[in-house]
């Protein structure tokens, strides 16, 4: 059986992706690692969700609480319309990492089960980070459970959140259009 470190992005999108993976007969250990979340409050939330979850799978978790949003911003700080690649990489570097030393036999991600996710840059990004650390990346494609997770996410109570983590996804979804329109124009976000 495989060893599968699978970086975990929140509870309801785990719930696709880890039975999924352990019916193909592959172990599988989460990682929470999101310093992209924001606000902090946010990121309590996705957390404790996580935590609701793994509770009811018996999935064991490493809790990274390297939370450090400034080091997310630093990095995107005018290269919003970039940010998805950089924060991508910054969390996959760091499972790779984890991976490596904890001697799994690859690493995968809960991105992509999103519809919203830009799975050829999670796919290209993760292998490039897996050939460096000498820890496969192992792409699948969950998109097709994405439905599954709302439902699934739902029927156990988890906390389902509304955007995908960053400040910028939060403006896309609440701020007015118009407003979000000259922001992103003036800062070049997506």
């Amino acid at each position: 059986m495989s060893k599968i470190l699978l970086h975990i992005c929140c509870g309801p999108c785990a719930t696709y992706p880890v039975p999924e993976l352990r019916q193909q007969g592959y172990e599988i250990m989460g990682y929470f690692y999101n310093p992209n979340i924001h606000p902090y409050s946010e990121y309590i939330k996705r957390r404790e969700a996580l935590q609701q979850y793994a509770g009811q799978v018996d999935l064991k978790v490493i809790y990274d609480e390297d939370y450090n949003p400034v080091e997310y911003f630093q990095g995107i700080t005018y290269r919003e319309n970039r940010r998805c690649l950089f924060c991508y990489r910054m969390r996959l570097e760091k499972a790779a990492h984890i991976a490596k030393e904890g001697k799994f036999d690859a690493f995968s991600s809960t991105l992509l089960v999103s519809k919203y996710q830009k799975h050829d840059l999670i796919k290209e990004i993760g292998h490039d980070i897996g050939e460096k650390h000498g820890v496969p990346f192992l792409y699948q494609d969950f998109r097709p459970g994405f439905k599954t997770t709302g439902e699934r996410s739902r029927a156990i109570g988890l906390y389902r959140q509304q955007y995908c983590g960053c400040l910028y996804s939060e403006m896309e979804r609440y701020a007015p259009k118009e407003l979000t329109r000259n922001i992103f124009k003036m800062g070049g976000a997506q």
